[in-house]
């Protein structure tokens, strides 16, 4: 009868890990993509990871402050402090994951010096990638940002304008869907990758693997630091993870340690 308790016990137990569900957003590629790899190695540590997409950068933010979901993972720091400061939330990071390095591309032009006088050019809309957009333009010489214009810079701290460009600033998401009406796009990793661009070939300027907007797994302070919201950080850091990361995007998605 002790056997039979004793083996009911391990069963129950077995069967309670294996229940322990971890929700988390994300957005396709190469987010939802990383998370589909992780599942097997997580069910066999008794976490149940549902991984649902999405196709924007707020409602990931939002569904997890109001507990709809555990997680997410689609975003930089930059772009959470400051939708933090926004919207009145309090999500933190659990880990640093990877770098996305930013591209501008075009379908019309093969370089940015075939760029013409009038250029339409489109970055998003959202404060830190519009201005990730800008920075980026900057240092290729596109445009001149005034002194000290940081993360957050808009079209109004343009200083100088050589071309004349015109600057559209439109949702991340639908950036990819203009390339062939505008002469350049500043698109984010994740839908350029969607869209079947290849960052490392397709960008006519990219940001360096130094670029300090590094992709994180995000939770609220009273679930970070759960056993399975841990077990998800350490797994997103392994051998394995890494290696699928280099293999499947080939420099577009780049491993932090």
């Amino acid at each position: 009868m002790k056997k039979l308790f004793a083996a009911l016990a391990a069963v129950a137990a077995l069967s309670a890990q294996a229940a322990e569900e971890l929700n988390v957003a994300a957005t396709a590629v190469p987010h939802a993509e990383i998370l589909e790899f992780l599942k097997p190695a997580l069910a066999e540590q008794g976490v149940d990871l549902k991984v649902k997409v999405f196709t924007d950068y707020v409602q990931p933010n939002i569904q997890v402050a109001e507990k709809r979901l555990d997680a997410n993972f689609f975003q930089h720091q930059p772009y959470l402090d400051e939708f933090n400061k926004g919207k009145g939330t309090e999500l933190v990071s659990v880990t640093s994951v990877h770098i996305e390095p930013f591209g501008a591309y075009s379908s019309q032009h093969k370089s940015l010096d075939d760029l013409p006088n009038g250029a339409t050019v489109v970055i998003p809309n959202d404060a830190t990638n519009g201005g990730r957009a800008l920075l980026l333009l900057d240092k290729a010489g596109v445009i001149g940002l005034k002194e000290g214009a940081g993360i957050t810079a808009t079209p109004k701290d343009i200083a100088e304008n050589p071309k004349r460009i015109k600057i559209r600033e439109l949702e991340a998401a639908t950036l990819p869907r203009v390339l062939t009406q505008v002469d350049l796009a500043l698109i984010n990793t994740n839908y350029a990758l969607e869209a079947k661009l290849n960052p490392t070939e397709d960008a006519l300027v990219i940001e360096g693997s130094d670029s300090p907007y590094v992709n994180i797994l995000v939770a609220r302070a009273d679930n970070k630091d759960s056993d399975a919201m841990q077990k998800l950080a350490k797994a997103l850091h392994s051998d394995e993870v890494k290696q699928f990361i280099n293999e499947k995007y080939q420099g577009a998605v780049v491993p932090v340690e």
